[in-house]
């Protein structure tokens, strides 16, 4: 695809994607958002941006295999729960920390994990549909 349009706009596109995302990522559990929608907004961002550039350049945008993400964001959400049973809760609890005033909780880390899942895996498909 050699549309200069596309190749201009999607400079613009993919840092807004990025923040945008980032921001829902980090309301959800306030407001509607979180981990799925944050993830599909910043794959989206870069589906843009790599499509008139090709498979190449989305992997160099990257840097790690897609499937990775898959991985990290699956073990991110899956240990996100061990807090709950290390305080004999149940698994998946929400706990908090204020680390200097600071409100975290594990379901922030369970949210990027979801999103870093979602990130991975609508990249895989993309890679995949790049290559042909």
């Amino acid at each position: 695809m050699n549309s200069l349009i596309l190749l201009t706009s999607s400079r613009i596109v993919l840092p807004v994607a990025m923040l945008f995302s980032v921001y829902v990522l980090l309301r959800g559990h306030n407001e509607p958002g979180g981990g799925f929608v944050g993830g599909l907004i910043a794959a989206a961002g870069i589906a843009v941006h790599s499509l008139p550039r090709g498979r190449s350049a989305l992997l160099r945008l990257l840097r790690v295999s897609p499937k990775t993400l898959i991985g990290a964001g699956l073990a991110l959400a899956l240990l996100s729960g061990l807090p709950g049973l290390l305080l004999a809760e149940p698994y998946l609890k929400h706990q908090w920390a204020f680390p200097g005033g600071l409100p975290l909780s594990t379901t922030l880390i369970f949210d990027i994990g979801v999103y870093l899942s979602v990130v991975g895996a609508v990249l895989t498909f993309l890679a995949y549909y790049l290559e042909e």
